[in-house]
């Protein structure tokens, strides 16, 4: 196997999704993270594929906010100069500039559920998440997955959607029961987690990838990282 070519850039992944940083370290990449805490609910459109795009320029225009108020909160503090062998430098941190010599990269992305023509955000109480397993049971739903990029140092954005389709086997009662009580399945769009131990016996196909189902699709994320080079 070929080792990891050495990473000519910087990440930033603008999600606090444990999925998503598990993929993100999957692809062999090194990267910090940011959240973008903003009230998805605000924004709404018809189509998913609208929607999940929608929401990642807003969780990437939100982060950019951040990285400008700690940049300028730098900026209003005095320098620290470093002293040595008759040279003085600036020692002042920079979160990025069009001068770096390796670009950072912003990775934003959202995802939600579709069953039968609705769109499924993370459900809103336990009766929900509920009714969200037994409308799957022996049935099929698909998740629509939206990455977008953006190269801080040049400010160029390329995003895009990915869509999967889930097929389940009928999920017993006592499963959905213990999915419901342990919790988990509040914190992902459309109650829907198919990699859980307690769920996977029960998924008969997906058609696509179960990174994109994850809330991460490798090959789109790998595509737009090339575009904004």
């Amino acid at each position: 196997m070929a080792s990891t070519p050495h990473q000519e850039f910087k990440i930033i992944l603008g999600s606090s999704s444990v999925a998503r940083r598990k993929i993100v370290a999957d692809m062999g990449f090194e990267f910090t993270t940011m959240s973008a805490d903003i009230d998805e609910k605000a924004i709404r459109k018809e189509k998913p594929e609208d929607l999940v795009m929608a929401l990642a320029e807003a969780k990437a225009d939100a982060i950019l906010g951040k990285l400008q108020n700690t940049e300028n909160q730098e900026k209003d503090t005095k320098p620290t100069l470093v002293i040595a062998a008759d040279t003085v430098e600036n020692a002042q941190p920079k979160l990025h500039g069009k001068g770096d010599a390796e670009p950072t990269l912003l990775i934003t992305c959202d995802q939600v559920v579709v069953y039968e023509g609705m769109i499924r955000e993370k459900p809103f109480s336990k009766e929900e998440a509920r009714q969200f397993l037994k409308d799957y049971s022996g049935g099929h739903a698909a998740t629509v997955s939206s990455v977008l990029v953006t190269n801080l140092s040049t400010g160029l954005r390329k995003g895009d959607w990915d869509k999967v389709e889930i097929y389940f086997h009928d999920i017993p009662e006592e499963i959905i029961d213990k999915l419901i009580e342990e919790g988990i399945v509040l914190n992902v769009a459309g109650g829907l987690i198919i990699e859980h131990p307690l769920v996977l016996p029960y998924v008969k196909e997906v058609v696509g990838g179960t990174d994109s189902v994850m809330g991460l699709p490798k090959d789109l994320t790998r595509r737009l990282i090339k575009e904004v080079l």
